[in-house]
C-alpha cells in the first residue's frame, strides 16, 4: 500500500512461447525465470498481492511454489495475437467481483528479470505524486535520427530532415520502453485503447545492463554472463 492505496502486482505468463519452449519456467541462474519477478513483487513492501495470470498449469504450479497467487487466464486471452491489456481487464473484472478494492496495478513482465525493488518503488512514488501511469525506459538501442526506411527500393531517412551522420553526442537523446515495470491506476483500463500508458505519463530510467528483455536463447545466455561477471546479484 502507498498513500493509502492498495497495490496488486500482476505477472502475465502465458504458456505458448515459441522462441524458447516453456520460457517462463526455464531456469535462469538458480531459479525459474518467472520467480525473479515474483520475488521482486514480494520484496516490494508497498505491494499487497502478487498475482500470476496464466493459461498454463505448469507455470501455475511453479508460480505458487514461489509464493504467488495464480489466476487462470481464458485461452482466447493467451494466444500470440492477444494483448496483455485485455488479459488485465479480464483479471480486474474477476477481482472486482471478489470484492478487491485495490487502486493500482504494477505490471511485471516475467521476461525482464533484472529489475530491482527500487525500480518498482520509483515508479510507485511517481504515480502517487500526480502521474496517471509510469513505465521504465532505457537508452534507445538505435537513435531514431539514424533510422532509415526503404521506399520503392530506395533508402530514405525515417525522420524528415534528420542527419544520420552526426556524431552521437550531437543527436537528441532517445529512449525506449524496456518492459520491466508499468504502474497505473486500475480504473485507467476502462478507457478503450491498447496502451497501458495513459494521461500524464512518468518515466523511470534503468541502466542498459538491467534492461535485458529475454526473448530467445541468446538473451538467456547474455543474462547468465551478466549474473556471473557483471556484478549483478542473484
Amino acid at each position: 500500500m502507498i498513500a493509502g492505496k492498495r497495490i496488486i502486482a500482476v505477472i502475465p505468463a502465458r504458456g505458448g512461447s515459441k522462441s524458447v519452449p516453456k520460457k517462463n519456467i526455464k531456469f535462469l541462474g538458480d531459479k525459474p525465470l518467472i520467480s525473479w519477478s515474483i520475488e521482486v513483487g514480494r520484496k516490494t513492501r508497498e505491494i499487497d498481492r502478487v498475482i500470476v495470470s496464466t493459461d498454463d498449469e505448469e507455470i501455475a504450479s511453479v508460480a505458487q511454489r514461489h509464493g504467488a497467487e495464480v489466476y487462470h487466464r481464458p485461452k482466447h486471452l493467451a494466444t500470440d495475437e492477444a494483448l496483455v491489456i485485455d488479459a488485465l481487464r479480464d483479471l480486474i473484472s474477476t477481482l472486482r467481483k471478489e470484492g478487491e478494492n485495490a487502486e493500482i496495478i504494477v505490471l511485471l513482465e516475467p521476461t525482464c528479470p533484472l529489475r530491482s525493488v527500487e525500480d518498482v518503488r520509483k515508479c510507485l512514488e511517481l504515480l502517487v505524486q500526480g502521474f496517471d501511469s509510469v513505465a521504465t525506459f532505457k537508452d534507445a538501442e538505435l537513435n531514431p535520427h539514424r533510422a532509415w526506411k526503404i521506399v520503392d527500393g530506395h533508402p530514405e531517412v525515417f525522420i524528415a530532415g534528420a542527419i544520420p551522420w552526426q556524431p552521437r553526442q550531437k543527436l537528441p537523446k532517445a529512449y525506449q520502453l524496456n518492459g520491466a515495470v508499468y504502474a497505473f491506476f486500475m480504473d485507467s483500463l476502462k478507457i478503450e485503447c491498447p496502451s497501458l500508458l495513459v494521461g500524464r505519463v512518468g518515466a523511470v530510467i534503468m541502466p542498459k545492463e538491467r534492461s535485458v528483455d529475454i526473448d530467445d536463447r541468446l538473451d538467456f545466455s547474455i543474462v547468465e554472463v551478466l549474473l556471473k561477471y557483471g556484478g549483478l546479484i542473484q
